[in-house]
């Protein structure tokens, strides 16, 4: 923790996790008497899963911008050292 307090905010990337794919078991019987949790399981997964592609969606908008302020750091640097 002490680790990630010295590291300046904008160097932290997000961190994007992916749900766990709902279990579907394959006996129709199961899938019946479990139906409501099994529904409860596909509904959360499909907000979830959204939520991950905005996350992905956000952290690749951010590693652009990050991309082309290093590039542009860049630049300035091969101007100081004349190459």
């Amino acid at each position: 923790m002490a680790l990630l307090i010295c590291v300046p905010g904008p160097v932290l990337a997000e961190s994007c996790f992916a749900p766990p794919r709902p279990f579907l078991p394959s006996d129709s019987q199961a899938a019946r008497d479990y139906a409501a949790i099994i529904r409860g399981d596909f509904e959360n997964y499909i907000q979830d899963i959204q939520s991950y592609f905005g996350c992905l969606d956000s952290e690749r908008a951010r590693a652009f911008e990050e991309a082309r302020e290093v590039s542009e750091d860049y630049g300035r640097f091969l101007q100081l050292v004349g190459d």
